[in-house]
């Protein structure tokens, strides 16, 4: 599974306090693409409560 956030990320946190260990805050949120594999449904769940539908999963 391969997770980008796009330009649209308003920096929110929702992504964030899903799943911590894979999205930090930063001037938009930023993805640890080490941590993904052993997260992917809470990835998934960050994606679906994204307001802006910034996350995409590949």
């Amino acid at each position: 599974m391969s997770v980008k956030v796009t330009d649209d990320c308003i920096a929110c946190g929702a992504c964030e306090s899903i799943c911590d260990a894979v999205f930090s805050i930063e001037d938009k949120a930023v993805v640890n693409e080490s941590a993904v594999a052993d997260n992917e449904d809470s990835v998934k769940e960050a994606a679906e409560a994204c307001p802006v539908s910034a996350i995409v999963i590949e």
